[in-house]
């Protein structure tokens, strides 16, 4: 018992890990398996088919690849305009400024299906027809938040003495946003970017209010197939983005560690 305590913490913690990545390894799992039928829900035996051929199925890489063009798109749009917006609220004094870092905060806070009818309503109001720009505007709203949050606690944590001893470098605006605040800035302005992208490739309930009938993004393609099959390639998609983001974080890591250890 007196072992249980003192480790306690380290046991909840390994436990809620086990628990979070879990459906992560079945995935990994049924993307080797070779069903027997059209539902890749039990296990039948090994097979690589799988991964060697991912597009084996009809219209699944069309619409990998849609998914992939919106997120770069609104991760760039959301990226530049979520950060001159945390860049002005974390820097400047100006008019409802409070009731402008108040809204930031609502699509995060507002139910997604309640933000989705709404944006549909408005785009139907005004004319538009529902496809790939209805898609891309939706995302680029709903993803502004989560970069603004994200820059903005990196901008506030800032050390402003850094930019003033620049500037009595006699360094101009341009070269200190550039070689001091860019740099300073960049680990929260790449948290957003990669959170944004995540967010938009991930997304079904509002893309499905927004879409048309010939723009079916990845998370449709999943929810469509899942009424009449789920092939393995499914699971291949999601190894891959996951075996990816893995990545991505381990490289981020390594070079902030390098970084640090030039410094």
């Amino acid at each position: 018992m007196r072992w249980l305590r003192r480790n306690l913490v380290v046991i909840a913690g390994l436990a809620t890990l086990v628990y979070s990545i879990a459906p992560n390894i079945v995935v990994i799992v049924f993307s080797f398996n070779d069903p027997a039928g059209k539902y890749n829900f039990e296990w039948d035996h090994f097979s690589t088919k799988a991964w060697t051929d991912p597009c084996g199925v009809a219209g699944m890489c069309d619409s990998v690849q849609l998914s992939f063009k919106i997120a770069i798109l609104a991760t760039v749009f959301a990226t530049v305009l979520g950060t001159l917006v945390a860049f002005a609220l974390a820097r400047y004094r100006f008019r409802a400024r409070g009731f402008v870092n108040s809204m930031i905060f609502l699509p995060m806070a507002m139910p997604e299906i309640v933000m989705a009818a709404s944006i549909g309503m408005l785009f139907l109001s005004i004319g538009m027809e529902a496809g790939f720009t209805t898609i891309l505007l939706a995302h680029i709203t709903f993803c502004i938040s989560f970069v603004v949050t994200a820059v903005k606690a990196r901008v506030l944590g800032m050390d402003a003495t850094l930019e003033e001893a620049a500037k009595d470098l006699y360094a101009t605006p341009v070269q200190v946003f550039l070689r001091v605040t860019l740099p300073l800035a960049a680990p929260g302005i790449a948290a957003g970017a990669m959170l944004a992208f995540a967010l938009s490739f991930d997304d079904f309930i509002i893309t499905n209010f927004n879409a048309g009938p010939d723009t079916v993004t990845f998370p449709m393609y999943v929810w469509g197939a899942s009424q009449r099959g789920t092939p393995p390639q499914i699971n291949v998609i999601g190894s891959a983005m996951l075996i990816i983001s893995v990545l991505v974080v381990l490289g981020s890591q390594l070079l902030g560690r390098r970084n640090r250890v030039k410094a």
